[in-house]
């Protein structure tokens, strides 16, 4: 099925730009692709030859451009049951799982609760057992499937395959590709999990046609994905886009990360709770009833927020005059709450960015945790390519 189980499908430049326009915009005309690559129709032809041999292309019945054109074309399409890819998302509490095809469309989805053990042992032995559970969900995936991504918060090398830190207990430095590449058979790629996210959005969602985008998450943390000239940013050090880590006061509160005054320390869901407790003075409250309390009107839940939705607005602006994307998406758990803080982060966006740059749409889009998965399988399908 795979000649090669590890290798990209794609090494020459012209098939790698055929492809990626199709797994993003299938499907396009020869000339339409010509036109989009920069190549010749010839090298669009030959390029796409290969592709259509090996099953990953094939041809749409002919169909006129238009009324009293010339010889009809062939629309070129993806054959999305080609392959299939695995995506997985570790969070703090549970896995969640998908199958995708060629065009992370979604087959199948599964999950796993964490024990209480939540060492990479442990993890490992869920995740394996979740992924046998996906392959086993239809015969064809698992004859079809060579590729795991995996997608996890924290600092992350994805050229080691190596979690450098995360906030689950004990995870430092866990060489978790390798270690889930013997377990599962399958070549695996390990990403940030926000990075995932964006790298899916850009590719197949609101950041298709954009050379500069950007995704923010918020929730328990606040995290960002940047892709500039169409690449996603990675940064030399790997931890490029940790919005919630810009400090924006230095005499803040001291975060986790050892900053002061970071974005997070005011906007993340546990910053918020602690906030409405303090000034309440009632330890005994939950986020749920916080959030009811603001919104009946209770003054300090509703400043709890209102100083949130500031810290993100001047972050995601900061971001933006930085990097000038071309659209931006927020997303994450914290979208239930956006009627609670929305307004001060467009306010404080619009306060703070340079001039022109706040031209640049905020796009709400709320993304469940199955869609962190499929970002993972995303990584996968961009592991055809090299």
């Amino acid at each position: 099925m795979f000649p090669n189980h590890a290798q990209p499908l794609v090494t020459a430049p012209a098939e790698t730009a055929v492809l990626a326009l199709l797994l993003a915009e299938s499907p396009l005309s020869r000339v339409e692709l010509a036109r989009r690559t920069g190549l010749s129709s010839t090298a669009v032809t030959k390029a796409a030859r290969p592709l259509i041999v090996d099953g990953y292309l094939h041809e749409l019945p002919p169909e006129r451009t238009a009324p009293g054109a010339g010889r009809p074309v062939n629309p070129l399409a993806v054959t999305v049951d080609r392959e299939f890819f695995v995506g997985i998302k570790i969070s703090g509490e549970a896995l969640f799982g998908v199958v995708c095809d060629l065009r992370a469309g979604l087959r199948v989805t599964g999950g796993r609760q964490l024990g209480e053990d939540r060492s990479p042992e442990a993890v490992c032995g869920l995740l394996g057992e979740l992924v046998e559970e996906l392959l086993d969900a239809d015969p064809v995936f698992r004859e079809r499937t060579r590729r795991l991504g995996v997608a996890v918060s924290g600092d992350v090398d994805r050229s080691a395959g190596l979690v450098r830190y995360s906030v689950l207990p004990g995870w430092r430095d866990v060489p978790l590709a390798d270690e889930l590449a013997r377990a599962t058979g399958l070549s695996v790629t390990v990403e940030n999990d926000v990075k995932a996210l964006t790298a899916a959005e850009h590719w197949f969602g609101e950041g298709i046609g954009t050379e500069n985008f950007a995704l923010v998450t918020i929730g328990s943390g606040v995290g960002s994905g940047l892709v500039v000239n169409g690449q996603l940013v990675t940064g030399a050090y790997g931890v490029a886009g940790e919005l919630g880590h810009i400090s924006i006061d230095p005499d803040g509160p001291p975060c986790h990360c050892g900053g002061v005054g970071c974005v997070e320390v005011f906007a993340a869901s546990g910053a918020i709770l602690a906030s409405a407790r303090g000034a309440t003075g009632r330890a005994d409250l939950s986020f749920d009833d916080v959030v009811q309390l603001a919104r009946v009107g209770d003054r300090a839940a509703r400043e709890a927020f209102a100083t949130a939705g500031r810290a993100i607005g001047v972050g995601i602006a900061t971001l933006v005059s930085l990097l000038g994307p071309e659209r931006v998406v927020v997303t994450g758990e914290g979208l239930d709450t956006y009627d609670l803080f929305g307004i001060h982060i467009r306010e404080a966006y619009a306060a703070h960015c340079f001039k022109a740059a706040a031209k640049c749409p905020l796009t709400l889009r709320p993304l469940p945790w199955e869609e962190w998965a499929r970002g993972a399988a995303v990584l996968g399908i961009q592991a055809l390519l090299p």
